[in-house]
Formats: structure tokens, C-alpha cells, sequence
């Protein structure tokens, strides 16, 4: 897949619920499209049958690419090892959950094939279309932490969390080298490196549902969350991402 138009990195763990649906609905909607596409998943050390099913869907489909990381890492880390893989000229992650409908690809590519470098999905723009809210108290969370990334390293950013994200290839390789969080924080690094690269990052309104199978843990994944935005500032005060 020398000449590939677009790819699509899925990291996944323990997904065997989720899994082959969300493929099967992505390839649906790539194979109508007329630009030559590969999707990524990347199993970050399943202890289901997450990995199998991936690689029993790529052995039907010539446009699926399954790598493992062989023990959990991560999603940071899983998406990193996606990232830097991919051979398109426009790269994409989602979450496996597919909680972003795949069809919004057509809002955000256009801006990144002509105008704009990143373009983040956010779930908090006026025109954003939530389906399916999450609990109340995960959106509080979520909004407390976008205003202190807002306060420490990104201003004008309104959602920076939402597992819908495309970047132009050079951007990738330029910004996803240099990433070193690997939990669930990695969004905001990536960004924040875009940022401070100058590159142009667009903020798109999307369609998205709440899954209630999120595998992020309320009081342990934000606690961490909040010690990576100080690691990144602490990071790039060091030269580390020079």
C-alpha cells in the first residue's frame, strides 16, 4: 500500500464486544469512497479475543493492518505505535467504541487537505451534535480538565479529549516522534507539540455518543491525567522536545 490516501488508527483493548462492528462499519463506508485507505488497529495487550479478531478480519480484508504491542502500554503509547505506522497522506485516530460515527470524516478532511494541519473533533462547540451525554459528573470532570490545560498549555482549545483526531502525514511524523505520554493525557501532548511547531489546528463539531464501556476510571486515569500536564510543561522547560 505504497500509494495510500488516508489511514485510520484504532487502538484497542480488551474490544471484543466493540470491535468488529466498528470495523465492519468503517470499511463499509472507505470502500464507497475513491481514494485508496488502510485501517490500523493496534492491540494494546488483550486479555480477550481482541487480537484475534482483529487479525481474523484482516485475513478477509487486504485493507486492515493489525499490530500488537504484546503487553498493555497504554493508549498513548497504542495510538503512538499507530501513528508513526501509517503510510497515508492524512492520518486519523478513533476510538474503537466508534463513539465519533465515521461518516464525520467528511466534515474534517477537506480542512486538511486544503487548509489546516490537525483537526481535533470536539464534542463542546456550539453546532456539536451529543447524541448520548456521558453521566454528569464525567462531564464536569471533563470540563474542569480542559479549563486547567486551557490555564497551563493550550489556550483556545475547547475539547481537547475526544478520541477523534486527523493530521497531515509530516505533522505525524514530526509531532508523534517526539510524544512521550503514554496514558490518556497523550491527546494534549500531541497538541500541544502541533502548537508549538506552528502548525494550523482546526476545532471541528462532530456527532458523538457515549459509550457506557469507557475504560476510563473517574478518580485513578485523572489523577495521572493531571500529573502528565505537569510532566509535558516540566518536558518542555528540559528541551526535551527540541
Amino acid at each position: 500500500m505504497e500509494d495510500c490516501f488516508l489511514s485510520i488508527i484504532i487502538p484497542a483493548y480488551n474490544e471484543e464486544k466493540r470491535l468488529l462492528p466498528t470495523l465492519d462499519q468503517i470499511c463499509k463506508y472507505l470502500s464507497r469512497q475513491n481514494y485508496p485507505y488502510e485501517v490500523i488497529v493496534v492491540d494494546d495487550g488483550s486479555t480477550d479475543n481482541t487480537l484475534q479478531i482483529a487479525r481474523d478480519f484482516a485475513n478477509s480484508n487486504g485493507h486492515i493492518v493489525v499490530l500488537t504491542n504484546g503487553q498493555n502500554r497504554g493508549k498513548g503509547y497504542t495510538v503512538r505505535n499507530g501513528m508513526l505506522s501509517a503510510k497515508g497522506e492524512y492520518v486519523f485516530f478513533t476510538d474503537a467504541d466508534l463513539s465519533t460515527p465515521i461518516e464525520e470524516l467528511e466534515k474534517c478532511l477537506p480542512y486538511l487537505i486544503n487548509s489546516h494541519d490537525v483537526i481535533i473533533g470536539s464534542r463542546s462547540l456550539p453546532d456539536s451534535d451529543i447524541i448520548i451525554h456521558q453521566p454528569w459528573y464525567r462531564e464536569i470532570m471533563g470540563k474542569t480538565f480542559n479549563f486547567i490545560v486551557n490555564m497551563l498549555l493550550l489556550r483556545g482549545i475547547i475539547d481537547t479529549q475526544c478520541g477523534f483526531k486527523g493530521f497531515k502525514k509530516e505533522v505525524v511524523k514530526k509531532v508523534f516522534s517526539k510524544c512521550k505520554i503514554d496514558g490518556f493525557s497523550f491527546d494534549v501532548e500531541a497538541l500541544y507539540l502541533s502548537k508549538k511547531f506552528n502548525y494550523k489546528i482546526k476545532e471541528i463539531p462532530i456527532k458523538w455518543r457515549n459509550s457506557a464501556l469507557s475504560k476510563v476510571s473517574p478518580v485513578k486515569h485523572s489523577i495521572q491525567m493531571f500529573k502528565d500536564l505537569m510532566n509535558i510543561k516540566i518536558k518542555d522547560f528540559k528541551g526535551c522536545y527540541k
